[in-house]
């Protein structure tokens, strides 16, 4: 059923092709959101302070994984161009360098976030109560992010050859870990200690890195075929390296940027909103993250789709990727967040049964704001796919700047009240406007519409410019390196 040649990648519909390409990469990702629902399910039967701890580390992880988008979506783009071009070799050699930047990126910045861990909670201003809790579950997951990484890396390579289901495969084994871990370590089953959320941190890491040593079995050639890693390719190459980075670096930079209003936006929130604010925030963030999984989906496939058909020298079916997946994603995504918007109640009890009136109460109104805007959110996944696979991944850095620091973050600022010291960083916010947290909540809401209308507009622009045949012409000179990339974001 989700069978997808290699060759339909660049000869079959497009529709149809996109949608069985992702189908095993929405999958994979519900699969992967399941891992952090578990402990958000788990959590709200231990209490709301137990949920906010865990969620104020969120944008943190969020932050830090940023470190993981550099290599891993640097070697998709470049592996998928690779596979264009029917050059095996270099595909390999990729995924390999690819593998060592992800390795060295992260672990450079792990090993000081888990040393350094309460302090960076109590940057947050967070709750007394809630920071050493926090800090615990932080340090215990970032150890392990460096693992995270290459499993990734190596993920993306057989989603650059369209082999979605191995992705899936490794998600589905990880949840099943993760299912029988957390439950077991947070409240203590037979033999193990009772361990509250440091158990349900422990029971991610078990769930990584049983997926890390499963794709690495696939890559090995065990059970799968379509891409392997011999010792050939098992060597350093600087050149590949600077290329790796060359197309990663942005859109690590583009996760960065935003993933750093959202620690400032969380602590806004912790202002606000105090524990019910964050928890609800939480409720709401979890199942966003749920959400968006489709467009996810779809982009990553994008991504593939349109590696390869630049690097099989068709520019316009690369175009017409981008703009059938926009389509697919918007229409889809107006009819989730119709749901969202009727249930949001009995997704908020759901997931969280244990909060307060007041946290319930804010949990309601921000699933039923963010249902409102799903469309604008998930068609801005997509329409990335297209300047990402054209390896303009500037493009998504500048746009995330604007969306966030822009338009997010100063009407977020709205929230609290005039002149307040703002804990992370011990900023002094000013002018607040006492909105109270819902201004937080719209902040997110109209970030996503206003984003969705500049990148479409601007998409529309660089295409007409010949974006997408000046990125075939690229590729289909050999796979230039830095500077071809440089080159792309100066069309």
């Amino acid at each position: 059923m989700f069978d997808v040649d290699r060759e339909a990648l660049t000869d079959g519909p497009v529709g149809r092709v996109l949608l069985v390409l992702a189908a095993p990469l929405v999958a994979q990702n519900l699969v992967y959101v399941a891992n952090a629902l578990i402990d958000t399910f788990w959590l709200g039967r231990v209490g709301e302070d137990a949920v906010a701890a865990v969620g104020l580390s969120l944008p943190i992880q969020s932050l830090l994984g940023a470190t993981v988008v550099v290599g891993a979506v640097g070697t998709q783009i470049i592996v998928a161009q690779r596979a264009g071009e029917d050059d095996e070799a270099g595909a390999r050699r990729v995924a390999v360098n690819g593998a060592l930047v992800a390795l060295a990126v992260t672990a450079a910045v792990a090993l000081p976030v888990v040393v350094y861990a309460e302090e960076l909670v109590a940057l947050l201003g967070a709750d007394p109560a809630l920071a050493g809790t926090t800090a615990t579950y932080l340090a215990i997951v970032i150890a392990v992010l460096p693992v995270g990484a290459v499993g990734d890396t190596v993920e993306n390579c057989f989603t650059a050859y369209g082999d979605t289901r191995a992705v899936f495969h490794v998600s589905l084994v990880s949840v099943l870990v993760n299912l029988v871990a957390a439950p077991t370590l947070i409240f203590g089953v037979g033999p193990a200690p009772e361990l509250g959320v440091a158990g349900a941190a422990l029971g991610t890491v078990l769930a990584g890195v049983a997926g890390l040593l499963w794709i690495l079995g696939y890559a090995a050639g065990i059970g799968r075929d379509t891409f392997r890693l011999t010792r050939d390719a098992l060597a350093f190459d600087a050149d590949t390296v600077r290329e790796v980075v060359s197309v990663g670096l942005p859109l690590g930079g583009q996760r960065g940027v935003s993933e750093l209003v959202r620690v400032f936006v969380v602590g806004l929130v912790a202002i606000a909103g105090g524990a019910p604010g964050v928890a609800a925030y939480t409720v709401g963030a979890r199942v966003a993250t749920l959400a968006v999984v489709p467009a996810l989906g779809i982009q990553q496939a994008a991504q593939s789709m349109i590696g390869q058909n630049l690097g099989a020298g068709a520019p316009a079916r690369a175009r017409r990727t981008t703009t059938v997946g926009t389509a697919q994603v918007v229409v889809g995504f107006l009819a989730l967040g119709a749901v969202q918007f009727l249930f949001a109640g009995g997704i908020a009890d759901l997931l969280a049964p244990d909060l307060s009136a007041t946290g319930r109460d804010l949990a309601v109104t921000y699933l039923r704001i963010l249902g409102a805007t799903y469309w604008a959110l998930g068609g801005t996944y997509t329409l990335l796919a297209g300047f990402n696979g054209a390896s303009r991944t500037r493009t998504s850095f500048v746009a995330d700047l604007i969306k966030y620091w822009a338009i997010r973050f100063p009407v977020a600022v709205a929230a609290v009240p005039v002149a307040t010291t703002f804990g992370a960083l011990g900023v002094t916010v000013a002018p607040g406007l006492g909105w109270g947290v819902e201004a937080v909540f719209w902040a997110v809401a109209v970030s996503n519409v206003a984003g969705f209308a500049g990148l479409g507009g601007y998409f529309l622009y660089t295409t007409r410019r010949g974006m997408f045949a000046n990125a075939a012409e690229r590729a289909s000179g050999g796979g230039g390196g830095s500077g071809a990339a440089e080159a792309a974001d100066g069309d």
